[in-house]
């Protein structure tokens, strides 16, 4: 077959199969073209998930009679003034969106500028368009788009259940309005109303913030650090959440290159290396980050759907986007993320411990090791016995009387240890519970870390028997090339044999430990870097899995001169408010929370 220039019609259908994916795709474009026409209202309705229907109206400044038959003609836009790629300020450009939605969708365009005595209207069904005519419409836009992929059968197919479909095009509305919160948007599927969310008022942050807690919700609002950094003409601001603010996907990190959202593998990883040490494998933190930089230094026409962007400086962006996350982080290191809803803390039902009633427990007396401040309050019911059961539910170590703490900072004095495991302090308005392991494990992964930091060498503590740990040959030929820096964390350690080495030294912040266990983790966590950590990086996650090992364990009963110990050291730690792993270490329930719970 000889080659030919394929009708026009056909090339509108396969620009559409990059520009056009799903409904989402079509409500992402429209409304698009809504923010670019200066809307500060635009409400999207759809009919069976947007397959049947998806009309989108706006207040922008309209088309006039002569604009609507090119509006619907490929690459004819008003965005290019100077017809410059490198200088794009607009979100479309392209002249692509409506042709391509015509040409597999029966189109219908209304719209009326400021000036006009009425509106006009254009029809485009299967790529051919209908005269301009009348038409009664206020100021704005209503575009409608009926039936889509009824000219390409085959698309249609593979378009998931309705409710999926909306679904996509409430998340896609819901990334543009994060972008805009000084206009208004509103979404309908049906009758229901799937998003309402009027303009935001107040400053930029201001309106941002109150964007944000609309729909990423208020545990994301009360718990997010604000960023505002600027370097070489690059501004990045924004918020990211508290580390113990986390989630199983990068699905809540919302990103935006000069208010157009985006989904940059280049801007994830940065923020995965700025969580890095605050934040286990395999969560992410939530965040919303605007990134403006100069239209010519940023190529935004590299992806069909323009998903993704490039920089002239990658390096640069990527470099102020992980300090500043790691300067807010800094900033609210002690702080951990508040609980905002206190009903799941409430029991559904009281324990029968096994078959008792409460006369008959009663009678019993409290476990042997729960030392009371008062006489206990069932003595007069004769002679008393432990409760297995009662003394493995509530294992709660009180003293009589706390001892003085003169420097008692934001984490309060403690109270109580329960279950071995479990820190209870008072402030004057709150009540916090700190997980003893977790707190203590931070600290001591940020005393080997500050060491590294000012080049010297962690306190050591010689063993009087060496101990021989056995690898296999390849687990130890990485941990023996590791030697020279584990020696900097006070882990010593020698060749042994074929596959062997022996341990003389180990860090002295450990104490006694299980020298063996240790040596098998760092060797196994060596396996898994790769070559996208750096030195730095790999010796701090040693550093997490040595302060792993050597931290006070659950199960081990503390006096209150020790919590109150550990509790002064968290204060003075960075980043104490998660463990090394990103759980946090301690929990603060405001008395006013804790009295709704009783309806006072």
């Amino acid at each position: 077959m000889p080659i030919r220039i394929l009708p026009s019609n056909l090339v509108n259908q396969i620009a559409a199969g990059e520009v056009v994916e799903r409904p989402a795709s079509v409500v992402k474009e429209l409304v698009e073209n809504a923010l670019d026409a200066g809307a500060q209202s635009v409400e999207v309705r759809l009919i069976d998930g947007g397959k049947s229907l998806i009309a989108v109206t706006d207040d922008g400044k309209g088309m006039s009679a002569e604009e609507l038959p090119l509006a619907v003609e490929r690459h004819a836009t008003s965005k290019l003034p100077d017809d410059n790629l490198f200088n794009i300020c607009y979100l479309g450009f392209r002249g692509e969106a409506l042709p391509s939605i015509a040409s597999v969708a029966r189109l219908s365009i209304i719209s009326r500028t400021k000036d006009a005595e009425n509106a006009w209207q254009i029809i485009v069904e299967g790529g051919e368009k209908s005269d301009v005519r009348p038409a009664a419409h206020p100021r704005g836009t209503r575009i409608e788009v009926r039936d889509l992929f009824y000219a390409t059968p085959a698309r249609l197919k593979f378009l998931k259940a309705s409710a999926s479909e909306t679904a996509q095009c409430v998340d896609i509305l819901n990334r543009i309005a994060l972008a805009n919160a000084g206009v208004a948007f509103y979404l309908y599927d049906g009758e229901k109303k799937k998003i309402s969310l009027p303009a935001c008022q107040g400053d930029l942050f201001e309106s941002r913030l109150a964007r944000l807690s609309a729909i990423m919700g208020r545990d994301f609002a009360v718990n997010s650090i604000l960023i505002n950094a600027e370097r070489d003409g690059v501004h990045i601001s924004g918020y990211v959440s508290l580390p113990t603010l986390n989630k199983a996907n990068s699905l809540s990190q919302f990103l935006f290159v000069n208010n157009r959202p985006v989904r940059d593998k280049l801007l994830l990883g940065a923020i995965k290396g700025a969580y890095q040490d605050v934040l286990a494998s395999g969560r992410y933190p939530v965040c919303a980050l605007f990134i403006d930089v100069p239209s010519k230094d940023v190529d935004v026409n590299v992806h069909p759907a323009k998903a993704e962007v490039r920089f002239y400086d990658s390096a640069l962006v990527r470099g102020l986007l992980v300090s500043a996350i790691r300067n807010g982080l800094q900033l609210h290191a002690n702080h951990t993320a508040e609980v905002t809803d206190l009903s799941a803390l409430v029991a559904d039902h009281v324990p029968d411990f096994e078959g008792k009633t409460s006369s008959s427990w009663l009678q019993e007396e409290a476990p042997a090791y729960v030392y009371q401040s008062r006489p206990a309050k069932f003595s007069s019911y004769g002679k008393q016995s432990v409760l297995p059961e009662l003394e493995r539910k509530f294992s709660v170590r009180t003293e009589e009387q706390a001892p003085s703490c003169d420097d008692v900072g934001e984490l309060g004095v403690a109270k109580a240890q329960f279950y071995d495991t479990y820190i209870i302090s008072q402030t004057e308005d709150s009540l916090i519970i700190t997980d003893q392991h977790a707190a203590h494990e931070r600290i001591v992964m940020e005393r080997l870390k500050e060491n590294l930091r000012i080049g010297g060498k962690s306190a050591a503590q010689m063993l009087l028997i060496p101990e021989i740990v056995e690898l296999d040959p390849v687990e130890k030929n990485r941990i023996l090339a590791a030697a020279a820096d584990l020696a900097k964390l006070g882990l010593v350690l020698e060749e042994f044999g074929p596959a062997a080495v022996i341990i003389r030294e180990t860090p002295a912040l450990l104490g006694e430990c299980d020298v063996q266990a240790l040596v098998r983790d760092i060797a196994q966590q060596m396996a898994e870097w790769g070559t996208g950590f750096e030195l730095t990086e790999k010796l701090h996650l040693i550093c997490a899995t040595i302060a792993c090992h050597g931290s006070v364990r659950a199960g081990r009963r503390l006096n209150v001169e020790e919590m109150n110990r550990l509790l002064r050291d968290m204060e003075h730690t960075p980043h104490s408010g998660q463990c090394n792993h990103g759980r946090p270490t301690y929990v603060k329930l405001k008395i006013s929370d804790i009295a709704k719970l009783f309806d006072r």
